[in-house]
């Protein structure tokens, strides 16, 4: 395996490189967010100069283990917010577990495990 090569979010290891789609570091990556109750990725928390961001799932090109390639640009990067919903932890992955019965972010329908 080379470290271009996609992995799941489960195994990004914290500290990666968040990098824009233009290759541009966004940040470092803080933590993994997911849903468990429903085994869905929910979007990263990135470490930047200004604070922590929020990166969407929607957002996220790949991972791999020495990087998370975003599909944003660089003025779209600049704009990121920081994380809101419930208090999230410090752990390798926090969970939302209310995010899945609040309204979604983006327009995207996120598929259920039937």
């Amino acid at each position: 395996m080379s470290d271009d090569d996609a992995i799941s979010y489960l195994a990004v290891p914290s500290g990666v490189p968040v990098l824009t789609a233009t290759g541009h570091e966004i940040g470092t990556l803080e933590h993994v967010l997911q849903i468990p109750e429903e085994d869905l990725f929910d979007g990263l928390v990135v470490a930047t100069k200004d604070g922590l961001r929020f990166v969407d799932a929607d957002q996220v090109q790949v991972i791999t283990r020495t990087y998370v390639r975003s599909t944003l640009d660089d003025a779209a990067a600049a704009g990121l917010p920081a994380p809101a919903g419930e208090r999230w932890n410090s752990s390798r992955s926090a969970s939302f577990p209310s995010r899945a019965s609040t309204k979604p972010r983006s327009s995207r329908s996120r598929p259920r495990p039937g």
